[in-house]
């Protein structure tokens, strides 16, 4: 049931994230004004602030212009309650859950924040230094695992270091921004494991340079088209998760090496 439930928290807390992505980037406050029809201003009723089925209900149109309102929004709740899903599957009951569903939700806001505007907020990314700390602080105390907290710590030194570093031998290759979100993730992967951080952080260039790949291929243009690299560290976080103890399984068995239980 645990997945299920939080399923149903992603589908609210991917109402609030299309909030998020509106606002923070144009510097606007995300609890005042309530929301309203940018076509007529109208403000949303809450009987038609249902996360998805409203906008069904609506048939994607305002209730008061009849203004068509974007398939993004239903399709971003839709997103964060699935991927939320797959968090609480992977993590599990633990007390460790609650600090991946925020990695879940940043990681929906920052992304498509990112994709429209070609930044990576500070209002967003340094708060989670705070945040993710705390709760990663009391997954360790709730378990007991000490040794994960350190980790998580290194996790984000060595993380942030290798973004620095490749900030500075390659300006402009990627964002400041970039390398302040490295060590948010680098604490999450730290904690999860060894594994976790070097499989997230070649998971981040290797979907990022497929992303261009697939880009330059698709629009045209050179090897200095502009792609927001965020996306591809957050998803190469998120995938590391699972994928970590198979991959680190796979390459040691390549080595002639095996992991003890």
């Amino acid at each position: 049931m645990v997945p299920v439930l939080c399923a149903l928290l992603g589908l609210l807390i991917g109402s609030f994230l299309n909030v998020v992505v509106h606002r923070v980037p144009a510097g606007l406050s995300v609890v005042h004004p309530p929301s309203a029809c940018p076509g007529c201003g109208a403000a949303v009723l809450r009987r038609d602030n249902v996360p998805v089925l409203s906008w069904l209900l609506l048939r994607g149109r305002c209730r008061s212009c009849r203004a068509p309102i974007s398939a993004r929004y239903p399709l971003v709740e839709l997103g964060t309650a699935v991927l939320f899903a797959a968090v609480a599957h992977v993590v599990g009951p633990t007390w460790a859950l609650p600090a991946y569903l925020y990695l879940a939700a940043i990681a929906v806001a920052l992304a498509l924040i990112d994709l429209d505007v070609r930044r990576l907020p500070d209002p967003i990314v340094l708060p989670s230094y705070v945040v993710a700390g705390a709760l990663l602080l009391l997954a360790s105390a709730g378990t007991g695992d000490w040794a994960a907290a350190g980790r998580a710590v290194a996790g984000m030194l060595v993380l942030g270091l290798l973004y620095g570093a490749l900030f500075v031998a390659k300006p402009g290759g990627m964002g400041l921004g970039d390398v302040k979100l490295s060590g948010v993730l680098g604490l999450y992967l730290g904690w999860w494991g060894w594994d976790a951080l070097a499989v997230g952080a070649f998971a981040a260039f290797l979907i990022g340079g497929l992303v261009a790949v697939v880009t330059i291929l698709r629009r045209g243009g050179g090897r200095r088209t502009a792609i927001p690299f965020g996306p591809s560290m957050l998803g190469g976080a998120l995938l590391a998760l699972p994928a970590a103890g198979p991959v680190a399984g796979w390459y040691l068995g390549l080595m002639g090496l095996t992991v003890s239980a």
